[in-house]
């Protein structure tokens, strides 16, 4: 495993001692933050793969933070929060969170979140051997949507969509094969994912950010369909 780097970004010193324990037991490097400007401060000034935020923090909270980093980086992001209202999930997957998980969390799940959306980023092209697989096809087309592969970049008539890795990640896995129906459980399987019951609501987000995305108009889809009951498929009409 390569030497990653995970920045957790947290004021409870508890918390922060729990989790640097359990990640640094499975070989990750850790660095700390206690509030919001010194996180910015660690992402400028030093190697991260991946951050882990609290919301309420001194300083700057969690969701501007992760605005900040979302100018600039595409590293994961996932959000641990007391915080357990849906909206709050939805307003931190919308600013380009990976995961939104609440407190008291199960150490172990976030472990096993951290691999998975690393994982995914470096799969998805955070490597050279990534973008030499995907360049065997150059391209997907649905409809006015084209992905290009090479360099994972979805245009739609020509104008770049902006996808966060998950995103992009789910887009490229319906876009190969059209009209195929995949469940919940599959879509987290191809971004290298497991599906957790927290996790029951976290795919219904993902699907309806790539549709202000991507769709004219996003409450009556031409491309990404919901089939109920079964979970989703991409069409061109």
């Amino acid at each position: 495993m390569p030497n990653q780097h995970i920045l957790i970004a947290e004021d409870d010193a508890d918390i922060v001692e729990l989790l640097s324990l359990y990640l640094t037991g499975e070989g990750y490097s850790v660095l700390t933050a206690e509030n919001g400007l010194q996180a910015l401060e660690k992402i400028e000034s030093s190697k991260v793969d991946m951050a882990i935020l609290d919301i309420m923090m001194p300083e700057m909270n969690g969701y501007d933070v992760l605005k900040r980093i979302r100018e600039k980086y595409n590293f994961p992001v996932i959000i641990l929060s007391a915080k357990e209202m849906d909206t709050d999930k939805i307003l931190g997957l919308n600013l380009g969170a990976d995961a939104y998980l609440t407190k008291p969390f199960n150490p172990l799940e976030v472990v096993a979140y951290v691999k998975s959306a690393l994982r995914r980023y470096y799969e998805l092209g955070g490597n050279d051997s990534a973008h030499k697989a995907a360049a065997a096809e150059t391209s997907l087309t649905v409809g006015e949507l084209q992905m290009d592969l090479p360099k994972f970049v979805l245009r739609k008539r020509g104008r770049v969509i902006p996808l966060t890795p998950t995103e992009l990640k789910i887009v490229v896995k319906l876009m190969q094969s059209p009209g195929r129906v995949y469940t919940k459980a599959q879509l987290y399987a191809c971004i290298g994912g497991e599906l957790y019951e927290s996790d029951d609501n976290t795919m219904m987000v993902h699907i309806s950010n790539i549709r202000s995305k991507i769709e004219d108009d996003p409450s009556n889809p031409r491309y990404i369909k919901t089939i109920r009951g079964l979970g989703y498929k991409i069409e061109a009409n």
